[in-house]
């Protein structure tokens, strides 16, 4: 399983990646889209949508369930994936890549370095497999 230690992550399974412009992409996990399995349906957030940290803000299909996706931070929704319409595989076949789910403005762009860490990220899987 794929861990990218340039992300942030959330509990929920939601990674942020900070983009030159300070803007954020933001999508699901590696560990979130396997434990799901094949996608075949994603919801996104309305451009220009205003997101409160801790939203439930998009959708994530599966053959087997549905998964709410949450705002990792607070801010502007500024693009879509649009690729992932016709193509929701995308997420299953590259998480941190083609499928990113969408792009934000954040409020306070100092809000990322109150997620998780690559390594936080990892020791959160590890104790959840734990408990399992």
């Amino acid at each position: 399983m794929s861990i990218p230690n340039e992300l942030r992550y959330t509990s929920d399974h939601e990674w942020v990646r900070e983009e030159d412009d300070g803007t954020v992409v933001i999508g699901i996990t590696d560990h979130a889209q396997t434990a799901l399995g094949d996608l075949v349906f994603v919801e996104l957030p309305e451009p220009d949508s205003e997101l409160a940290t801790g939203d439930a803000c998009a959708v994530v299909e599966s053959v087997k369930a549905a998964s709410d996706v949450y705002a990792p931070l607070a801010g502007t929704v500024l693009a879509i994936n649009p690729v992932l319409e016709d193509a929701p595989e995308r997420v299953n076949d590259d998480p941190y890549g083609d499928g990113w789910l969408y792009r934000l403005r954040p409020e306070d762009p100092k809000q990322i370095e109150d997620l998780l860490t690559a390594d936080d990220y990892e020791r959160l899987l590890a104790e959840s497999e734990d408990e399992a």
